[in-house]
């Protein structure tokens, strides 16, 4: 993802016509120019990097590519320019790493899906060859517009994708590549109902496009809709059940509905095709993980690391399981493979934080230090996260939520009171909380469900800016549409409970919506799961999330996170009062047995033992704790942090003196 300055259209005009009359000299000079201006500049940086090659210069060239790939790790046009540059000085080898990470990265450079065609047909690979071929021949038959949208969507300038794939469609409505990547844009930019709407027809126009049908699976994954994601996927399996990608696919999907021995088995069938596939058995061992079958997701993930040593995310999944321990020689090729130069970013930053958990186990602080904060560097060089952005949308839901509110919609909403939401930081002890009400009778367990998010998303609408958008619209909203809105959430959950009067949803970012939560479902409860300040915000810096926690990746923006959810909650408690049970992790830990009977009371459950003995709950956990919570309960995850003081003065000065010790 891009996010920097730009060349002016009269100077990259100027540019382009001096490069492509030969003019590299007098080319490099004005772009020096301009980077000493600008330096971030990363259009400006790659073009000087062109200009130097065809000048020669080849350490030049090659000191520019390495700067703009550390700044901007997906810039793809980059590691094409990389290949260029290694095939000019006769390694090819290299090159063709490079050619494929600039397609990882853009999937739009046919220049380097032809390269990569040649050097692997050059290597014997003639499968891998073709295969790279016919993406090179689909982008030439391509529009040139659907191919500059695909060139601007994976340099992360959305808005003038959407724009140009817009127009296109105006004049082009049927075109199914073109509502496949509007959508693509929708699925980026969040409007993933957008998305679903445009897939669904692009579907009915093409039934036999592969591309789309999986494109539609995928959007109503993210949309939680496995009923209808598991029909597709089905649709697919029935029509050619050998294929190993549908296979793959229809697997995933029972395992994200719950289904872990039907998905499992696929994942076998799928590695009898292709034995020791890396991706397979990564999400395989993820399978086997959130089952609770421990030592066999121990053997997939380690499988993979074998199969395939630089796939950054099976190391990774091996140190979230939180209980494995990684040998030297393990250590020693992981940090091999991390300061390897052409290793994808994604496996970069997955290296770095297992070698932050490696390097931790084995009371090596400062090095584990260096390894979570060069990962959180990555993490947070891909981000659109700022924490004034988030402090607005704190504030809109403060102005918008007030008592008033809410005593002018007492009475409405959807009356059903089985949702207990655990709400507030991740890696604040929600796991456990949860882990306790799953292992009540009257009580299922279920996992961190978006629905809510999405319905605020719907409430939001397409554009933030516009008039009435989302929190301010609540006031708007009739009893029918609450009650609507409340009895959406409960139907699209139901796919996830197995019969018992009450479920929890753990989502921790709902504790931003409890306003919306309260007016749509008035008789749901709401726990809100704190933890130290201190305690909370480094587990969560070290903590490398699958998505949607982006404030973690930085010592200051963790913390000012923090001091603002607190701020929050306090909000919510004044203008609903008694609405939210506050549960401190500490207060857990030193009194189990009280903090159970007073989640239990709060809930109106009776008292049962086997709540007290969550930990011989068999049940699939699908979080970070999941290793956690199937041992007793102990003191292990308290006051970490200080193991790593000397480096946490960001942290302390972002909390201020009421939350930091």
């Amino acid at each position: 993802m891009m996010n920097q300055a730009e060349l002016a259209p009269d100077a990259m005009k100027s540019i382009r016509n001096l490069m492509g009359s030969g003019q590299f000299e007098r080319a490099l000079e004005i772009l020096d120019a301009e980077l000493g201006a600008q330096p971030q500049n990363h259009e400006a940086q790659y073009m000087a990097a062109v200009c130097s090659r065809y000048l020669g210069r080849y350490d030049d060239a090659r000191e520019r590519l390495d700067a703009l790939i550390e700044a901007s790790p997906e810039f793809g046009r980059a590691h094409q320019e990389l290949g260029h540059l290694l095939l000019t000085q006769g390694d090819e080898s290299l090159a063709l790493s490079a050619f494929t990470n600039a397609c990882r990265f853009n999937p739009g450079l046919e220049v380097s899906w032809r390269k990569q065609a040649e050097l692997l047909a050059k290597a014997g690979m003639h499968q891998a060859a073709n295969a790279a071929y016919g993406q090179a021949q689909r982008l030439a038959t391509l529009p040139k517009e659907l191919v500059s949208v695909t060139n601007l969507v994976a340099e992360g300038k959305l808005l003038k994708a959407e724009n140009l794939c817009r127009r296109f469609l105006k004049v082009n409505p049927r075109n199914v590549e073109g509502m496949r990547l509007l959508a693509d844009i929708g699925e980026q930019l969040n409007v993933l109902e957008d998305a679903e709407v445009l897939l669904e027809h692009a579907v009915s126009f093409e039934p036999d496009n592969v591309q789309l049908r999986l494109d539609y699976i995928q959007v109503l994954r993210k949309r939680q809709k496995y009923e209808g994601a598991l029909k597709e996927a089905r649709h697919l399996y029935d029509k050619d059940p050998e294929n190993p990608v549908f296979q793959s696919n229809l697997a995933i999907i029972q395992m994200q509905a719950g289904d872990f021995e039907n998905a499992i088995a696929l994942f076998d069938r799928v590695l009898e095709t292709l034995p020791n596939d890396p991706a397979t058995l990564t999400s395989k061992g993820h399978a086997l993980k959130t089952w609770g079958k421990h030592t066999a997701a121990v053997t997939s993930y380690k499988s993979a690391c074998e199969n395939r040593p630089e796939q950054g995310d099976a190391w990774y999944a091996l140190a979230n399981l939180k209980t494995y321990k990684f040998d030297e020689e393990e250590i020693e090729r992981m940090q091999a493979k991390e300061a390897d130069p052409l290793i994808s970013h994604s496996d970069r930053f997955h290296f770095c934080f297992a070698l932050g958990k490696a390097f931790e186990d084995r009371g090596q602080y400062d090095r584990s230090f260096h390894y979570y904060d060069k990962g959180n560097a990555l993490k947070r060089a891909m981000s659109r996260y700022t924490t004034q952005g988030m402090l607005d949308e704190f504030e809109a839901q403060k102005s918008a939520c007030t008592g008033e509110l809410f005593q002018s919609k007492m009475g409405l909403g959807c009356k059903a009171a089985d949702p207990i939401f655990i709400v507030g930081l991740p890696r604040a002890g929600s796991t456990l909380i949860e882990q306790i009400l799953a292992s009540h009778s009257q009580v299922d367990g279920t996992l961190e469900l978006p629905n809510i998010l999405s319905i605020a998303q719907q409430l939001r609408g397409r554009n933030r800016s516009e008039g009435g958008a989302y929190p301010a619209n609540l006031l708007d909203l009739q009893g029918d549409q609450l009650a609507e809105l409340g009895q959406e959430y409960i139907d699209t959950t139901r796919i996830h409970r197995q019969g018992a009067p009450f479920f929890t949803d753990k989502m921790p970012n709902n504790f931003r919506h409890i306003g919306l939560i309260h007016l749509i479902l008035p008789n749901a409860k709401v726990i809100d799961a704190r933890r130290a300040a201190m305690d909370c915000c480094f587990s969560g810096f070290k903590q490398l999330f699958a998505e949607g926690q982006e404030f973690t990746y930085g010592l200051e923006e963790v913390g000012g996170y923090y001091q603002a959810y607190v701020d929050l909650m306090d909000h919510w408690d004044n203008v609903l009062p008694g609405k939210v049970l506050r549960v401190q992790h500490e207060d857990v830990i030193e009194d189990l047995e009280g903090q159970v009977k007073r989640i239990l009371d709060y809930c109106n459950l009776p008292f049962e033992t086997a709540c007290v003995d969550f930990h011989k709950n068999d049940r699939a956990v699908r979080t970070a704790s999941s290793e956690q919570v199937r041992q007793p309960i102990n003191r292990k995850g308290l006051d970490v942090w200080r193991h790593f003081e000397a480096h946490l003065a960001p942290l302390k000065k972002a909390l201020g003196d009421n939350l930091a010790p």
